[in-house]
Parts: C-alpha cells; structure tokens; sequence
C-alpha cells in the first residue's frame, strides 16, 4: 500500500468516526448536543482536525442523512420480495415508520434540519435518490391505473412522513400506529 492510499484510508475512516460519534450523540442527547467541540473531544482529535473533514456541523448533519438514507433504502428492500402487493405495500410502509421512530435523529437529519442536501433535482445525491427508488420499486404496481408512480410515489412517501413526524411528536397517538398503515394501504394502494 502506497502512503497516499494509506493516508486516503486513514481519512475515509476519521470521516466514519466523525460522522457515526455525530449520529450517536444526536440519538442520545438531540442535534443541539451535537457541537465540533464535543465532536473533538468525544473521537480525541482537535478541531482542526474535524474541519479538515467538513465545514462545520450542515456537512455533518448531511453525512448522517446520507448514511441514513441508504440504511432506509437497505430496510426498505427487505420488503420487495413479498410476492403479495397489499402485503408488501404494508411491509414496506411499517419498515419506514419502524426506521423513523428506531433513528430519530438519523430521521431528523435527513428531513427536518438542514444537512445542505437537494431533493429532486440533478445535484440529489445518489443515497437519497436510492431511498426514493426504493419505495417507487414496491409502490410501482399499486399506483393505479393512469397515476404516474412517481408521482404515487411522492404522495405516498409524504403520507407516511406525516405519520412518523405527527406520531413521533405526540400529535398523533402512537396505540393506532398499524390501523393508520392499513388505512394509507387500504385508500391509497391498489392493484
């Protein structure tokens, strides 16, 4: 191994310290704990260091989210080999809100704060673009007749990020978590 490769992997595997001690603060103590002091302090580098990897905390919360979306993406898969569509859409519906209240901070940072990531457009990132996929290649089939599954799709991924984000914070009792998939399943997904 040459030093350049040797000081390449030596980055690629700060970077993974940096952002995995990012996510595990956030899930333990909220976004707000999260601060390149603490980071530093927690992985035993110095600021600088962590700044030589990222700008500051946005590229940070942006990492987390495109590590988490190819976890969504992989949880979300698991789904697609149910040969039964009703019964896939509802897998694929409960592995999203399983994957939203198991990882609220990875969730948070992948659609509430401000990771600096696009959504729908050229510059998207291929992990979210992934995720998106992902849910279209098991809502395909039930979009309908005449309704373009994109766009099912976005609709769809809206409702079940409205689930999670209103059960999650209380607006929404969590003791009626499956009869609201099977409802979302029941008017949204046909065959």
């Amino acid at each position: 191994m040459s030093v350049q490769e040797r000081k390449q992997r030596e980055q690629a595997e700060r970077e993974r310290l940096i952002v995995a001690t990012a996510r595990e603060l956030a899930e333990q103590q909220g976004w707000d704990a999260v601060t390149t002091r603490r980071l530093a302090e927690r992985i035993e580098y110095s600021q600088p260091v962590l700044y030589s990897h990222f700008r500051g905390k946005r590229e940070i919360i942006g990492a987390v989210a495109l590590d988490g979306a190819a976890e969504m993406a992989a949880a979300l898969r698991t789904t697609s080999a149910m040969d039964d569509p009703r019964t896939r859409v509802t897998a694929l519906a409960r592995a999203y809100l399983d994957f939203a209240e198991r990882h609220p901070a990875v969730y948070d940072a992948m659609f509430q704060l401000d990771g600096g990531l696009t959504f729908a457009s050229e510059d998207t990132p291929e992990p979210l673009k992934d995720a998106f996929e992902a849910l279209l290649e098991s809502l395909r089939e039930v979009a309908g007749d005449g309704v373009h599954p994109g766009l099912f799709t976005e609709v769809f991924w809206a409702a079940l990020h409205g689930l999670a984000t209103l059960t999650r914070t209380g607006r929404l009792p969590r003791g009626d978590a499956q009869k609201r998939v099977e409802l979302l399943v029941d008017r949204l997904a046909v065959s």
